[in-house]
C-alpha cells in the first residue's frame, strides 16, 4: 500500500483506488491530484461505459477506508482524463438554478407554522411568499395567521378552492403535530 501513497502519506497521482467514504459511497477511479494542505484527493471516477466518468473531488476526512487497485497510465501518456467544460458548466447552471428556487420557497420572517402550511400547500398549488403572505396562483392572498378566514382575492371559484385546500392542509399538519406529540410522550415512558 505504500507505493499508492507518496513520500509524504499523500495519495500518489496516477494510481487507482477503490475509496469507501464514511457516507457509505464506494468510489472508483484515478487520482488525478491531492492536496495535503486542503485534504482534497481529485478522483476521475471510472466510468461505466469506457474512459469517461465523473470527476471527484474528496475531502480526506470522509475518507473510511480505502484499496489500491494498482498504478495507472503513466501521467505524461495519460490522455483518458476528459473533461467537458460545458457539460460541467451546465450542471453548475441546474444547480445553481435549483437552490434558488428552493431559496426562493423559504419565507422570511415565518413562523414554523407558516412554513409547513406553505410547503403543504406547494405540493397541490403554485405558491410564492410575498413578505409573509402566501401569494397562491398569483391572485389568492393567505396571510398571518394562514386561517381560511384570512384567504382574501382572486375570483370565487379560486378563493373558495384555496380556503378548502388550506383547511385540508392545517387539518392534515395538526394530525401530524399530534402523532409527533404521541411519539414524544411515549418516549419519556
Amino acid at each position: 500500500m505504500e507505493a499508492a501513497r507518496g513520500d509524504s502519506g499523500e495519495f500518489a497521482a496516477g494510481c487507482r483506488f477503490c475509496i469507501f467514504t464514511t457516507l457509505g459511497d464506494a468510489i472508483e477511479g484515478h487520482v488525478l491530484a491531492f492536496d495535503n494542505n486542503s485534504g482534497v484527493v481529485v478522483l476521475q471516477e471510472t466510468g461505466i461505459t469506457g474512459l469517461r466518468g465523473n470527476l471527484r473531488f474528496l475531502k480526506t476526512s470522509y475518507i473510511k477506508d480505502f484499496t489500491f487497485l494498482g498504478q495507472g497510465e503513466d501521467l505524461l501518456q495519460l490522455k483518458t482524463v476528459q473533461v467537458d467544460l460545458n457539460s460541467l458548466q451546465a450542471r453548475e447552471e441546474a444547480a445553481l438554478r435549483q437552490a434558488e428556487s428552493e431559496a426562493e420557497r423559504i419565507g422570511e420572517g415565518v413562523t414554523q407554522e407558516a412554513q409547513d402550511i406553505f410547503d403543504a400547500l406547494s405540493k397541490t398549488l403554485p405558491v410564492r411568499w410575498e413578505k409573509t403572505s402566501i401569494m397562491v396562483m398569483n391572485e389568492v392572498c393567505v396571510s398571518d395567521p394562514y386561517l381560511p378566514e384570512n384567504v382574501e382575492g382572486g375570483t370565487s371559484a379560486a378563493n373558495e378552492r384555496v380556503k378548502k385546500v388550506l383547511a385540508l392542509e392545517r387539518r392534515r399538519l395538526q394530525v401530524r403535530v399530534g402523532l409527533g406529540k404521541e411519539k414524544i410522550t411515549s418516549a419519556r415512558c
